[in-house]
């Protein structure tokens, strides 16, 4: 037998506890029917599992341990791997290791004997995985050590674990991109994995778990190591203040219980008081407060501000509690009705009729508006074709389409389509419905009426949008004071016959003209609403700062798709990135890393902030240490050079 192969067995520790003691002789019951005379070998071990004596080892425990694991990894409890009957590999994790045997039945005895063990302790990040990953981990573990048996084999194998979800880890259809890799490897060989309880998975489960006791070690146990306690307690900052004060003297004006700071030491006192441990990052006032208990220099409170606008840390994980940024910024009024149109898609809907999807198209001018049910959601040719049949044909070309950022209007085949139509494409920037807001006042709108009028039967929506549509055109808009229709059509369609009036000059003149009073007094009304939506808008909203091109900026995490293990804990906003390009005074495009690729670049300014800068004699404090944050328990020098404290042994 290859040492190599037994290693785990011949290296097991000593138990210094009778737990560990126990998960020993729990592992050797199982060999116990190959062993001559195990009882009497075993009786020194099996003596120290009793809680009436003490825990104390002995020569002739130590002499029984050495020969059960002499006799665990010698013949005849181990047998020579034949690939060409079956093997069972039995696997288990911990959180602090994995371990598995590889085991098959013999010819001579129909018993089956291990052919080799194998222990892994994890590693740190590895520690970090979830119970499913960390059995997934030892079946990849184990299957790699013994792949030259295994990948040969010709009779499938079985795979032991006590984790059932493993079953059907094989014909799982999503997976995350560690357990796709390891699927890749997995292809490999020809195996069943199979649920065992944990009761009769306990051979495995000891060898994960021989690292327990040496990781525990390495953990510390408190923050002062046994035996110290503070004598006195003095703080690193003010021994190092005073020092300084040796070389610069203090001015009059410096308050009698309070220390002056000199100017070089002003940024080592800003970072205990906002960057240390026990400050957390606080505000301004909070920084303040930690600095105003015991030193005092002219511009403390200026510096103060300067220094926490400018952490980086903060910038990253706060959020402001200021209005949005940019004011209002409306799209240009159009001068005629479906001159400028607005698309936007309505899902979710249950099915009626086959429809599951509402296309909706306003007039941004008349708001009066179209919804097309919709099969699903369609491709940019088929968007196209609806929009021919049901808008354009009807209504003529428009010059402007305004639609969010969806696969269908970022298409090649849709700018080009928009293009030899003479119509130009206006997408909303990245995270900023707000850019099409006709379209999702109007799907607002249709999806009260709907609800008005389907609630008892919802898969009869699809027969009330008609009516649905009629009614949203045929109210009055509180911007106008006129009807959709009116706006649109020059007049209002009668609901009863007596009001069929025949004109007094039915002409087509006369009637154009009516068309363009009306059109006159809904563009003067619409731009009175806007003036007086703009103020109310802006009164909740503050100025943006003034952006140029390779201005630094942090972005807000709000809205991207990052892949986080808690969405809580994910920065607020992360960066910093350039700007390329200043679209207008409230969108900028940003030069975004490769792993944001998919990110549209454009983003309005409510989606950034400056990264603002220390002056220059306060740098920006440092960014936070990516390296183990506690130290080991002998480490007494690590604890005084961050809490400044005096450590007296005893």
């Amino acid at each position: 037998m290859d040492p190599a192969k037994v290693q785990a067995v011949i290296d097991w520790p000593v138990p210094k506890s009778r737990v560990e003691l126990q998960r020993f002789l729990g592992f050797a019951n199982f060999y116990r029917r190959f062993i001559r005379n195990f009882g009497q070998v075993a009786a020194p071990l099996t003596a120290l599992t009793s809680v009436k004596t003490c825990f104390k080892w002995s020569v002739s425990a130590q002499g029984a341990f050495d020969l059960l694991k002499n006799r665990f990894t010698s013949a005849p409890i181990l047998v020579t791997p034949d690939v060409s009957r079956q093997f069972v590999v039995e696997v288990d994790a911990s959180e602090v290791g994995v371990g598995a045997i590889l085991s098959q039945r013999s010819l001579s005895d129909d018993k089956v004997h291990p052919c080799a063990y194998f222990s892994h302790r994890l590693s740190p990040s590895e520690r970090n995985y979830d119970v499913g990953n960390r059995e997934l981990l030892a079946i990849r573990l184990a299957l790699g050590e013994w792949r030259q048996w295994l990948e040969g084999a010709t009779v499938p194998f079985v795979v032991w674990t006590d984790h059932r979800n493993l079953e059907y880890i094989r014909s799982a259809k999503r997976l995350n991109a560690r357990q796709a890799r390891w699927a890749l490897f997995f292809a490999r060989f020809e195996f069943v994995i199979s649920y065992r309880p944990g009761s009769k998975n306990t051979k495995p489960d000891a060898l994960s778990r021989l690292f327990s006791s040496s990781v525990a070690s390495t953990d510390p146990e408190g923050i002062l190591p046994e035996g110290r306690v503070v004598g006195l307690t003095v703080w690193g900052i003010e021994r190092q203040v005073k020092q300084a004060l040796t070389q610069t003297p203090s001015p009059r004006a410096c308050p009698r219980n309070l220390l002056f700071v000199p100017v070089p030491t002003r940024l080592a006192v800003l970072q205990w008081a906002h960057s240390a441990k026990l400050a957390g990052h606080p505000g301004v006032r909070g920084t303040l407060a930690s600095i105003r208990q015991r030193f005092w220099w002219p511009s403390r409170e200026h510096d103060t501000r300067r220094f926490v606008a400018a952490c980086s840390v903060c910038a990253q994980t706060k959020s402001g509690n200021s209005p949005p940024a940019g004011r209002l910024r409306p799209l240009p009024i159009p001068s005629r009705p479906w001159s400028h149109i607005a698309l936007d898609f309505v899902t979710g809907l249950p099915s009626s009729a086959g429809k599951t999807v509402i296309l909706t198209v306003v007039d941004r001018f008349s708001k009066a508006a179209h919804f097309i049910p919709l099969a699903k959601l369609p491709s940019a040719k088929e968007t196209a074709q609806i929009i021919i049949e049901n808008v354009f044909r009807i209504h003529g070309l428009p010059s402007d389409v305004v639609s969010d950022r969806g696969p269908q209007f970022t298409s090649q085949f849709w700018r080009e389509f928009c293009r030899l139509i003479g119509a130009s494409v206006s997408l909303s920037s990245g995270f900023h419905p707000q850019s099409n807001g006709q379209a999702e006042r109007a799907n607002q709108t249709i999806g009260r009426i709907l609800r008005s009028l389907s609630f008892r039967n919802p898969a009869s929506w699809s027969e009330q949008l008609p009516w649905a549509e009629y009614a949203h055109n045929s109210l009055p808009s509180s911007a106008t004071g006129l009807s959709h229709f009116q706006s649109s059509l020059g007049y209002q369609p009668p609901l009863f016959s007596s009001q069929f009036a025949e004109s007094s000059v039915p002409s087509a003149q006369a009637f154009v003209q009516r068309c363009e009073r009306t059109w006159k007094r809904v563009r003067s009304a619409l731009c009175r609403y806007r003036a007086q939506t703009v103020r109310a808008a802006n009164k909740r909203r503050t100025k943006s700062p003034r952006y140029c091109r390779g201005q630094r900026v942090w972005l807000s995490t709000q809205n991207l798709p990052l892949k986080t293990a808690s969405r809580k804990l994910t920065p607020r906003f992360i960066g910093p990135f350039r700007i390329s390009q200043i679209i207008n005074p409230v969108a900028v495009r940003l030069l975004l890393p490769r792993y944001l690729r998919r990110v549209h670049p454009v983003f309005h300014v409510s989606c950034v902030k400056p990264v603002l800068r220390a002056p220059a004699r306060l740098p920006p404090p440092p960014p936070p240490s990516l390296s183990r944050a506690h130290p080991s328990t002998g480490s007494v020098g690590f604890w005084t050079c961050v809490l400044g404290a005096v450590v007296i042994s005893t």
